[in-house]
């Protein structure tokens, strides 16, 4: 099956904000991603349905999806470990979570 990896508005508005090697070091791990690699967890409890990609101290929080014969990694969240989980469940409660996911 081929996989494509897309990210979102807000992860390539985050992207631009890091130094070059962060930045480097977060878009070979997503491009990681349509090879199985990187360090991936399933998100458990309020975030369930998730997954996320640990980048150093940063994470990405992604969705797959099948397309036809192609799976989609959509990447739709990025920022660092300290605050991301916070901030997602925030969006996920208030429902703004959504736009997120369909920029």
């Amino acid at each position: 099956m081929k996989t494509k990896v897309r990210a979102g508005k807000q992860v390539e508005d985050f992207l631009k904000t890091l130094a070059p090697e962060p930045r480097r070091a977060l878009r070979l791990a997503m491009k990681g991603l349509a090879e199985d690699k990187g360090d991936v967890k399933l998100l458990e409890g309020k975030l369930s349905g998730f997954w996320r990609l640990r980048a150093g101290k940063i994470r990405v929080i992604f969705e797959v999806k099948a397309i036809g014969s192609t799976r989609v990694i959509f990447c739709f969240y990025a920022d660092y470990r300290s605050i991301v989980y916070v901030v997602l469940e925030q969006l996920l409660a208030s429902g703004l979570i959504e736009e997120l996911r369909q920029n």
